[in-house]
């Protein structure tokens, strides 16, 4: 047996790693799995910001919707990747927005977690809905990202606007600008939850407008609910006066 040369390094034991390397890295393993957050839909499982059990019974991406308004396309499959699946209405009637993207239906759980943040100060699930869009979005060419403004009543009642929430952990997970003053209000209108369709159009009619140099920019709208989308509808043709290219919704939930 040839003898082992003066000075150099013992061989490692068979398998990889040596004992202390291996150790190490069970204890790394071990440390992120407790410091791991728990999910903010069952608060059971471990995910950051939900578990993949969650995301797969509440957040499918693969629901068949429609590509401008995002209303969900009973009995569809689901479009190809850049493929066209429009819905009845948005074939006669045109919208300012050129498309729309959402995370889920609005039901529960997430319809009483958008309720969580919007009115019981939940701002972690603005930041767990903000990285599920990025994710949603990564495939997207965005120059910016703008929350849909809140009403100043409404903003000193609450104290916080849930768009600019969800759109501050979407622009930082995504890594593209925040454009918080890129859309002003302009005046007060009613509630729109009461409103029948052609009602929601004129309600929010010139609520709406468009700052800075927005010329040729490639934006997303982000809000919690779309419904109608007469509200998103025209705050994107504000944006798109105000000289941006193409305007696409990010919201949480679409409803029925």
């Amino acid at each position: 047996m040839q003898a082992p040369v003066h000075g150099a390094r013992a061989p490692a034991p068979q398998g990889g790693r040596c004992l202390p390397g291996r150790l190490a890295g069970a204890m790394a393993s071990c440390l992120r799995h407790a410091l791991a957050p728990d999910c903010v839909v069952c608060g059971v499982a471990r995910g950051d910001p939900i578990c993949p059990g969650c995301e797969a019974d509440y957040f499918d991406p693969h629901a068949p919707r429609c590509t401008v308004c995002a209303n969900p396309l009973a009995g569809a499959a689901p479009a190809a990747p850049g493929a066209l699946a429009l819905c009845g209405y948005c074939l006669a009637h045109p919208r300012h927005f050129d498309a729309s993207l959402a995370l889920a239906h609005y039901a529960p759980p997430v319809d009483a977690m958008i309720a969580a943040l919007k009115y019981h100060g939940r701002l972690d699930l603005g930041r767990a809905f903000g990285i599920l869009l990025s994710r949603r979005a990564a495939h997207l060419d965005l120059d910016g990202v703008v929350p849909l403004p809140l009403a100043a009543p409404r903003l000193r009642e609450r104290g916080y606007n849930q768009a600019a929430e969800i759109a501050r952990a979407l622009a930082s997970h995504g890594r593209w600008p925040l454009l918080c003053s890129a859309l002003v209000r302009t005046r007060h209108c009613a509630s729109q939850q009461d409103l029948r369709l052609e009602q929601r159009r004129t309600n929010v009619r010139g609520v709406f407008a468009a700052t800075g140099a927005l010329h040729g920019l490639r934006l997303a709208l982000v809000d919690d609910v779309l419904t109608s989308g007469s509200t998103l509808d025209e705050a994107a043709a504000m944006l798109k006066r105000g000289g941006a290219r193409r305007v696409i919704n990010l919201v949480v939930a679409r409803t029925p």
